[in-house]
């Protein structure tokens, strides 16, 4: 009996204390020149140790930007650009963060997201081992290691 607790308490408490959760940016319609990222980002909770997922394909990209630079649409100083179609963007640090379409124009019409990031900064925490996977691939992968290890150290632990 004890063992079956362990053995829950493993599989599913441990990955959730782990890891933050991805936030898909726009939902099923992704970073696109459609998306209503207000209201979007309205409806979420962003804290650290979670994931922004951006998708899209075409000419977009993601540039992390000011704040100045976000409420002019100015995308030549961009702190962070990403490009390739796929994006996962660890939230690290709690504060304002802003993104916007670096493709000319989209920011002027509505390709940007403002959010607020909630909690604070443990360098320690396994999110922070997290934050250096490049994308959602490789965490799915990250946590599917990760339970396989803890796994095999209940056994090795009831043994």
């Amino acid at each position: 009996m004890a063992f079956a607790a362990i053995f829950l308490f493993v599989l599913f408490v441990s990955p959730i204390m782990c890891y933050g959760k991805d936030h898909i940016v726009g939902g099923s319609d992704g970073w696109s020149q459609s998306g209503d990222y207000s209201t979007w980002a309205s409806a979420q909770t962003f804290s650290v140790g979670d994931n922004l997922v951006f998708n899209y394909g075409g000419s977009h990209g993601v540039n992390v930007v000011s704040k100045d630079d976000y409420e002019n649409c100015n995308t030549g100083n961009a702190l962070l650009t990403y490009t390739g179609g796929q994006n996962s963007i660890p939230l690290s640090s709690s504060g304002d963060m802003y993104f916007v379409c670096p493709t000319l124009n989209h920011c002027d019409t509505g390709m940007k997201l403002a959010i607020k990031v909630e909690g604070s900064t443990s360098p320690a925490t396994p999110s922070a081992t997290k934050s250096m996977q490049p994308n959602a691939a490789s965490i799915t992968f990250g946590s599917m290691t990760t339970m396989v290890f803890e796994f095999a150290l209940v056994f090795v632990y009831m043994g």
